[in-house]
């Protein structure tokens, strides 16, 4: 099957990552976009490369495509945002990284968290009222920034989809290709 007839033909999805972020969790999700026709771009704060973390020590490296700073919302169909402790302590000191997540969430385009990534929509207050999920240790932050908690395999809340990561990832990747397929719809309907 060409590009063309595939079901996310045309749409680009930011990668949004700092060093640490988990690799699992962005290269299977990255993986299944791309089988669908999407462009996946990365976006981070490091230069040149950025690199994973993959079963408890260091992964490989992986170029950085798109510089943070560089990122307009309108840009993109969607946003990943992979967890990884590393990661988000990084991501979440940079206003940019910031800027972009409270956009795409504001915006109404897809946007996939997995794991601790969950602090980062509560960090930009883009989580009162919406129904999420992630890394056990992170529910406190949520649900005092006004996050609904659910043990789901993946939460989706409108174009937001949340996930745990680990054993839970496929359904995170199937509610996520999802998500960014139905884009125009949901641009429609809430309109």
């Amino acid at each position: 099957m060409d590009n063309e007839n595939k079901r996310l033909s045309g749409k680009t999805i930011a990668i949004l990552v700092a060093n640490g972020f988990e690799e699992a969790e962005m290269t299977e999700t990255q993986k299944a976009l791309v089988a669908e026709g999407a462009t996946a771009r990365i976006v981070s704060p490091e230069n040149g490369l950025c690199n994973g973390w993959h079963e408890g020590t260091w992964g490989h490296n992986f170029y950085v495509e798109v510089k943070v700073n560089e990122v307009l919302p309108s840009q993109y169909d969607g946003l990943l945002l992979p967890g990884g402790e590393r990661s988000l302590k990084t991501l979440l000191e940079n206003a940019h990284a910031r800027r972009i997540v409270k956009g795409m969430v504001d915006a109404n385009k897809a946007v996939g968290v997995l794991s601790d990534g969950v602090e980062m929509l509560a960090a930009v207050e883009a989580i009162a009222g919406r129904n999420v999920t992630g890394a056990p240790e992170s529910r406190e932050k949520a649900e005092q920034a006004g996050g609904i908690w659910s043990d789901g395999q993946a939460v989706s809340d409108g174009r937001l989809v949340t996930s745990r990561g680990g054993e839970d990832l496929p359904a995170f990747v199937e509610a996520f290709l999802e998500a960014v397929e139905n884009g125009d719809a949901s641009a429609r309907e809430a309109a």
